[in-house]
């Protein structure tokens, strides 16, 4: 992929002109590039997904193998993206992988990842194909706004204001979490000039606070496996950490909206075993056996779930009932999310309204939105990749039909 330099004159001039070079903004350059446009993709980065590569460290889980109906569930906006992931869905982003060479596979949860794990050969063979198609990606080149209808857009580089006119521009940024990657969400303010509704950018996928005594230092950074979260009616079976701030982790990101608007959630530490068992266990405890012994070897709670019990119900209750409860319906306080940006995503941005079914700005003809900027919001599992690369397909490929219309006036 060409890379702009000082030698380059200084007004570039393409068909489609992409500002972010994430996982959105690159399958909108693929789609207007296979229709034979003439494509750039701006970022303002040196190096392009550095987002996506981050998110790929621990094992890049691309999307969940589950049919549309259940998947598209797991969205606050169903109805908008609805047809968006009924042509890109969990089935075609395994074979998007699979395309770019990169064999997969489920794990026990559903969840898809490379069996190389890692995002960065999965990246290395997409701008491949980017590059073979002409798409040109142009670093360090920061959009300054304003947000015009116009064909003329202007960038920040290492050289200089830069003037990049294209028939069609498709806005890829991102949200507002780790800005030290590109996804700050300064362009909401382009927007917001420019009289474009929003939604205000609130952490999703991020940690709860939680106000913790010094009982439980010795446990920061600690998993509890197998545990049940409840909130407001939902609630969310798996794995969280205990960290200094609170709790984090793919059991306390899927109740993510829940979890912002309530002052408390309970835990139940032990889903497996009914109340009545646990009932009778308790029942059946030896006089001498001291709660926090009886907890390790009988209810098989370990050294952390046992400081998370005596931490959340003070004083223990002595009657059996309220150990019950203390063991399957703990209350847990919370202090609202983790900042912003420790968040893997943002929910906010671009409010559906603001857009046509083509993602096209209803007040900025030629102006396309895709991936994270737009208001919706979803948990990890690969939920939030599958809908990154969906409407960046969908963006991209209405980019292009709006073109061809446009060229037959």
């Amino acid at each position: 992929m060409d890379n702009y330099s000082s030698s380059t004159p200084q007004t570039l001039t393409f068909d489609v002109l992409i500002v972010g070079a994430g996982p959105a903004g690159m399958m909108a350059a693929e789609h207007t590039a296979l229709a034979g446009l003439k494509v750039a993709v701006a970022d303002a980065m040196p190096s392009p997904a550095r987002k996506f590569l981050m998110a790929g460290k621990s094992g890049l889980n691309l999307t969940k193998d589950e049919d549309t109906a259940a998947f598209i569930k797991n969205y606050d906006a169903i109805e908008p993206l609805r047809p968006i992931l009924a042509e890109f869905g969990p089935t075609e982003a395994i074979t998007f992988a699979q395309g770019l060479g990169q064999e997969v596979f489920t794990g026990s949860t559903g969840r898809v990842f490379p069996k190389a794990m890692k995002a960065s050969p999965l990246l290395r063979a997409w701008l491949v194909r980017l590059e073979n198609l002409g798409v040109t990606l142009l670093r360090r080149h920061q959009w300054v706004g304003p947000l015009v209808a116009g064909e003329t857009h202007s960038f920040e580089t290492p050289s200089g204001e830069v003037q990049i006119q294209a028939k069609v521009l498709i806005l890829a940024m991102g949200g507002a979490s780790w800005a030290r990657l590109g996804s700050d969400g300064a362009w909401s303010k382009h927007f917001t000039q420019a009289g474009v509704v929003q939604s205000e950018f609130v952490a999703a996928n991020v940690g709860m606070q939680v106000a913790w005594s010094e009982h439980m230092n010795p446990h920061f950074g600690k998993p509890l496996k197998n545990i049940k979260i409840s909130v407001a009616g939902a609630q969310s079976r798996g794995e969280f950490v205990i960290s200094q701030l609170g709790i984090e982790g793919g059991a306390v990101y899927a109740l993510g909206r829940m979890l912002r608007s309530n002052a408390f959630a309970k835990l139940d530490f032990v889903p497996q075993i009914s109340a009545s068992d646990l009932y009778k266990m308790i029942l059946s405890r030896k006089p001498k056996d001291s709660l926090s012994n009886f907890l390790r070897k009988s209810v098989k709670l370990d050294a952390t779930k046992r400081a998370l019990v005596f931490e959340l119900t003070q004083p223990m209750p002595r009657d059996i009932n309220g150990l019950v409860a203390a063991i399957k319906n703990a209350p847990l306080p919370l202090t609202g999310p983790y900042p912003m940006d420790q968040a893997i995503s943002t929910a906010g941005g671009v409010m559906w309204d603001a857009l046509t079914p083509e993602l096209m700005l209803k007040s900025h003809a030629g102006i396309f939105c895709a991936g994270e900027m737009i208001d919706w919001e979803a948990p990890t599992g690969g939920y939030l990749i599958t809908a990154c690369l969906a409407t960046g397909r969908w963006a991209g490929r209405a980019a292009a039909n709006y073109l061809s219309a446009t060229a037959r006036l």
